[in-house]
């Protein structure tokens, strides 16, 4: 689990408790009882007109005279003057400009426009607002630099202008703000120093500066103005040559949350003063993650905690182990030991731990990615409620971990990828009371049976057994799982456990790389969240169930490499979300079906590779205006090509556009630490096997730069359509085993991004087209077996090709066939160096300029090239590179030369 959840957690506890003060307020302030006024009501209306809405966000602002914007969402009045005194609208998917009618809103006190995607720079007329003291633009994307007007909004106390695009310098003159409590400038790019004028702001509560471009502080001593400071936070800001900073922070007595990751803090000669005492602080939550520490930071550490302090991050550095003092923190729930570097004896590093009253508070312990050593010789732990471990990539192996079987309480475990080598010990599956929710044992080399997976999951439950050696049939799994994934095991027998999944929560499902059989179970009406279905490289048969086209959240699904059969259900037509389709190497037949192209328009991924499809190409699959990959190799498809292909749009453009091949989903999960549900977020990256320069490849990440088309070993007839020279952005283009007539296109130079171009097999005629010397990426082509004739164009690329890339046009000649042209034997009589009276040439005159050039162009380049080469060894291995590369064609000249002549002296 990412620790930043629990950077984020703090963050969002402000947020509820500064929204809910909004909503409840003081006073009377949000108590509505009359109508707002016209200016206002028309104020609102404009900057609504002005924006795009597609979540319909502002959908009960209606300009009929009689609405009362006061009611309207985001909208709070003055109960006795009738004046918007603030707007609210957080997470609206607002987009566009922001309109200056809001300065009709004279009374606006607090705006907040947080997290939409608001672009431009920060609006000048917000200066103009002077009663304004809540003022939040965050998370749009508002650019350039801070405008000084801000300055002048003497009334804020608060300002977020963080996560979006500004840069520059961060103005001094913020300084002057001196009613500010709250102020967030993170996840932006500005540079130079923090200003130490911010010493002036001495009311502040919350300072948020992380990740704020390439920022450092010259002097910390403005810090120690600030005594009302709770939360700190000043992530990627250099602190290298700040001496005395623990000395600092510990003056800030009322700090309650301290964030220090990659601050360079190693760099720092004496973090603390000699006269520093022991701890005073405050500190719920300190996190000095990715700093290249070494255990010797512990002495100062130890000022900075205390049995206040709930949340510790000491990943990303280089610590060979922790304290005996971090086993007596009593309050300690969370520590975060990820990614160090340095060998840790693991017994040791638990016995520290768990040794005093930090046994009995820890809750979540998350050290994975750690070069721990040595094994327990007693299993029994006290980290009696740890509810949540991950220890992945820890290199635990090559036995299952016995001691996990200790903590009872947890909930959440991950020990993938630690070369474990066993079986699961027994009682493994029944032994959490508590009910896990998140169970990760994926790339290690575990085997046994299919464990029974039925009870002991609670709700949104994610289970990881993937890459491991478990076989036997699926029986059992629970209802609450919303992830499962049990790829490339070793799983047998049918799939109709399916039909136990009954609640709902399902949004993952990979099966793949097993040896499973049987059909898909028609009983897949209750996967309404389902967005991932992945059953490729398995035994399945049959056809799809009609219960597919309940899949209404689908957006990826493999069934490569099975068996599955006959035509595609109608009902598929309903996953009109589905962005990647492979049904390469099965055994479906029919025609392709025409409302692929009409309903399904968010694909950019068509693979229908090697099936049994028969009829001919649709022309609706033009319609696909996202299409990227579009493979109908291998079938049993007649007709022509159809002439609209240049109608999908993504093929057409050049570049990567798409970023369709990361479905991002989220899953709730719950934090014992925070005491709330937390939605984390997750990815899902697609993978395709691809023909690729004549070898079949696997792409992941790299997937969505590729454009493709493969229409090879069909029955395809007809010209190529000219309309395919516009799908400039192409890659790839497969069109060889068919039946293809006519000539290649002449503007087929125009797709400058191929690289690969397969036309081999069919019967075209005709020339090389000349444009093709102009194709400058493609390094695979095969024109093989056609009826094509002429002299192959002439380019570095097309010379370099594998002459066999060329056989079968017994009329093609030129490089790099051995086959010379019919012109190259052929000498024509030059009509310009001087003629005799019947029209041919003085052949003295031509031998004597011959001569006279060859003579003074000899000496001349003699002495030049030899001079050089003398002096010279690099310039010596370049020239008789060039020399090797050229001489063929020199000699060639030089011969038609003398041809020449010869033909003149045969004139006389």
């Amino acid at each position: 689990m990412n620790p930043c959840v629990f950077i984020i957690f703090p963050l969002l506890l402000l947020r509820l408790e500064t929204t809910a003060s909004n909503q409840v307020g003081g006073g009377d302030d949000n108590v509505v009882m009359k109508k707002c006024s016209d200016k206002e009501r028309r104020a609102l209306l404009d900057f609504k007109a002005r924006l795009q809405d597609p979540d319909e966000t502002l959908s009960t602002w209606r300009s009929e005279e009689e609405e009362d914007c006061c009611k309207w969402r985001g909208v709070t009045c003055n109960n006795q003057t009738d004046r918007v005194i603030k707007l609210s609208i957080i997470s609206g998917g607002l987009e566009g400009e922001v309109s200056n009618s809001l300065l009709n809103l004279s009374y606006l006190t607090h705006l907040d426009l947080v997290d939409n995607s608001f672009h431009g720079i920060i609006p000048t007329f917000i200066g103009s607002m002077t009663r304004l003291r809540h003022l939040d633009l965050g998370l749009n994307h508002f650019n350039g630099t801070i405008p000084r007007f801000i300055c002048s909004m003497t009334k804020l106390r608060y300002l977020n202008l963080g996560n979006n695009d500004l840069n520059g310098t961060i103005p001094r003159c913020i300084g002057s703000l001196t009613e500010l409590r709250h102020l967030d400038l993170s996840g932006n790019s500005f540079y130079g120093i923090i200003p130490p004028e911010f010493g002036n702001l001495t009311d502040m509560q919350y300072l948020y500066l992380p990740d704020v471009g390439s920022c450092r502080v010259e002097n910390l001593q403005w810090l120690s103005h600030l005594s009302h400071l709770e939360l700190l936070q000043l992530d990627g800001i250099s602190l290298a040559k700040q001496n005395h900073w623990v000395d600092v922070i510990l003056s800030l007595r009322k700090l309650s949350f301290l964030s220090l990751d990659g601050c360079e803090l190693s760099q720092v000669m004496y973090p603390y003063s000699s006269s520093f005492l022991n701890s005073s602080s405050s500190l719920y939550f300190l996190n000095l993650r990715n700093n290249n520490l070494t255990s010797s930071m512990y002495h100062w550490m130890f000022s900075l905690t205390s049995n206040s302090l709930r949340f510790l991050s000491l990943s990303g550095n280089m610590l060979d182990g922790i304290p005996k003092y971090l086993g007596n923190l009593c309050s300690l729930e969370y520590l975060s030991f990820a990614n160090n570097s340095a060998v840790v004896n693991f017994p040791d590093f638990l016995n520290n731990l768990s040794s005093g009253c930090t046994s009995l508070t820890l809750q979540e312990l998350f050290a994975p990615r750690n070069r721990f050593i040595g094994t327990l010789s007693n299993e029994t732990l006290s980290l009696k409620n740890l509810a949540s471990l991950d220890m992945s990539s820890c290199n635990l192996g090559p036995h299952f971990p016995r001691w996990i079987q200790t903590l009872k309480n947890l909930s959440y475990l991950d020990i993938a990828n630690n070369r474990i080598s066993d079986t699961i010990p027994l009682g493994f599956w029944d032994m959490w009371p508590s009910k896990l929710t998140y169970l990760n044992l994926s790339s290690n080399n575990i085997s046994g049976k299919a464990p029974d997976l039925s009870s002991n999951f609670g709700n949104n439950s994610r289970i990881d057994l993937s890459s491991n050696r478990f076989y036997g049939p699926i029986t059992n799994v629970s209802s609450t799982v919303a992830l499962l994934d049990l790829s490339r095991n070793k799983f047998s027998g049918g799939i109709s456990f399916l039909c136990q999944i009954d609640q709902g929560f399902l949004v993952v499902l990979d099966l793949s790389h097993n040896f499973l059989s049987g059909q898909l179970p028609d009983c897949l009406w209750h996967f309404k969240e389902l967005k991932i279905l992945n059953l490729e490289h398995n035994n399945l048969s049959g056809m799809l169930p009609t219960s597919v086209g309940s899949l209404i959240q689908l957006e990826v699904l493999y069934l490569y490499k099975n068996s599955f059969s006959g035509q595609l259900p109608l009902s598929l037509k309903n996953c009109t979300r589905l962005s990647f389709l492979n049904l390469e190497a099965n055994k479906f037949s029919g025609n392709v079906p025409v409302w692929i192209g009409e309903n399904l328009s968010r694909l950019y991924v068509l693979n229908l590779r090697s099936n049994s499809f028969f009829g001919t190409i649709p022309l609706q699959l033009c319609q696909l205006a996202n299409l990227q990959i579009l493979d109908l190799s291998l079938n049993n498809l007649h007709g022509p090509i159809p002439s609209c292909l240049d109608n999908l749009t993504n093929m057409v453009q050049e570049g990567s556009l798409a970023t369709h091949n990361v479905h991002s989903y989220s899953i709730e999960w719950f934090s014992s630490v925070a005491g709330i549900y937390l939605v984390l977020l997750n990815k899902y990256v697609d993978h395709a096997m691809m023909e690729w320069k004549g070898y079949e490849r696997e792409l992941t990440s790299t997937l969505r730069l590729l454009k493709s088309i493969d229409l090879s070993s069909n029955n395809l007839t007809g010209q190529i359509p000219s309309e395919v020279t516009n799908l400039y952005g192409l890659h790839t283009l497969n069109l060889s085993n068919n039946g293809l007539l006519g000539e290649i296109p002449e503007k087929i130079g125009q797709l400058k991004q191929l690289e690969t171009l397969d036309l081999s097999s069919n019967n075209l005629s005709g020339e090389m087209p000349l444009s093709m010397s102009s194709m400058h990426f493609l390094n695979h082509l095969d024109v093989s077996y056609n009826n094509l004739s002429g002299r192959i164009p002439s380019s570095t690329q097309l010379q370099s090709i594998d002459p066999s890339r060329y056989i079968g046009n017994p009329r093609l000649c030129g490089r790099p066939l051995t086959k010379k042209c019919h012109e190259d034997d052929e000498s024509e009589v030059p009509h310009v160096i001087g003629e005799r009276e019947d029209g041919g040439e003085d052949t003295d005159e031509v031998w004597g300029w011959f001569f006279i050039g060859g003579g003074t162009g000899f000496v001349t380049g003699f002495w030049i090239a030899y001079g050089a080469l003398l002096l010279n060894r690099r310039g010596r291995h370049a020239f008789f590179h060039f020399y090797d590369r050229c001489k063929d064609l020199v000699y060639v000249k030089v011969m038609v030369f003398f041809a020449k002549l010869q033909r003149v002296e045969e004139h006389r």
